[in-house]
């Protein structure tokens, strides 16, 4: 299977590696929009200039993983070329454009694999099995505030020209509550703040969202980016329902920007009234591993033709609360979702 990689920063080059390393997977392309130093591994790969000469290469499967302005247009512009498509999150900076890529899987008839790491991560599919065996309506506590300086504060001032921190890092966390209700979101609120003079005067780099479910489930996401941000519990997962509370407890998860520890569970406390069971997860995967699992199950997808249409709905659904979030913050009003959202 011949894969074009576009975008070469830390996700991509990850994909790059996992994708390296599948036997099924053949690299013809490595594209990104400035020189950048990749592994041993990736060196010898030919590096076209522009997408569109990545996409001359006539791949079969292209891995879309540069920032979110070009999510949509490169994932559209790929199926148009004939590839199936692995598309990191968000799939795109608005709900319709996100639509329209899915209407073009949908009518092209190819695969659309949108990059939901913990999707993937068996420690979080035993997170959101022991909440769902408990039953609902849910209430979910949930962020990832994020102390950041040097190469990774500047990383992060590069997102933020298009992509808030609520926006970039909620449509995973979203997703899991999503998952765990089942259950179709009514209403979101947000809130926000610009605590950085060196970030756009209309962006902010702190936000929290508030959303309400169908049955009831409520929650809140925060995140925040930045060197001002603080370590003291950065990572809250918990989910609580009227029959008791599942929550991660591990408690070593190192700084706050090691991505390894955004992804670590460690320990799941499941707690009842009639007594607490701590599940310990050993042996959990690393980042690579999760981008190695990840392009398994794009390169299986295809070859055994796997169903995609809910994950790609799923996918706008956890996008459209988050940018709703985000319409909440910069209009102050609570924003009601529709069934086009």
């Amino acid at each position: 299977m011949r894969v074009v990689v576009a975008g070469l920063g830390n996700m991509g080059r990850s994909h790059a590696l996992a994708y390296h390393a599948h036997p099924k997977a053949e690299i013809v392309g490595l594209v990104n929009r400035s020189q950048v130093d990749l592994q041993e591994p990736l060196q010898g790969y030919a590096r076209p200039a522009t997408f569109a000469e990545g996409l001359a290469l006539k791949p079969d499967l292209v891995c879309v993983a540069t920032y979110s302005d070009s999510h949509a247009e490169f994932a559209i512009a790929a199926m148009e070329a004939g590839a199936d498509v692995f598309v990191e999150k968000p799939l795109a900076t608005n709900v319709a454009d996100a639509r329209k890529v899915i209407a073009t899987a949908a009518r092209l008839g190819r695969k659309l694999v949108v990059g939901y790491i913990l999707r993937h991560h068996p420690s979080w599919q035993r997170l959101i099995a022991e909440a769902r065996d408990l039953g609902g309506p849910y209430v979910f506590r949930m962020n990832l505030n994020q102390q950041s300086d040097g190469e990774t504060w500047k990383t992060h001032k590069s997102l933020m020209e298009n992509t808030s921190p609520i926006v970039d890092c909620g449509v995973h966390y979203v997703d899991v509550m999503c998952q765990i209700t089942d259950a179709k979101p009514s209403r979101v609120n947000g809130m926000g703040l610009r605590l950085s003079d060196e970030i756009a005067p209309d962006m902010y780099n702190y936000g929290q969202l508030q959303v309400w479910f169908e049955d009831g489930s409520v929650g809140w996401y925060e995140a925040g980016w930045g060197p001002m941000m603080s370590e003291t519990a950065f990572f809250v997962k918990d989910v609580v329902s009227p029959n008791g509370a599942v929550s991660i407890t591990e408690d070593k998860k190192g700084a706050s920007d090691d991505v390894d520890g955004h992804t670590k569970v460690g320990g799941i406390l499941v707690h009842r009234p009639s007594g607490d069971q701590l599940i310990e997860m050993k042996g959990e995967p690393g980042h690579q591993d999760l981008c190695d699992a990840e392009a398994a199950f794009m390169i299986d997808a295809i070859t055994t033709d796997v169903d995609l249409s809910r994950h790609m709905d799923d996918a706008v659904q956890s996008l459209a609360i988050c940018l709703a979030a985000d319409e909440s913050i910069r209009s102050g009003c609570t924003i009601t979702l529709g069934d086009t959202q």
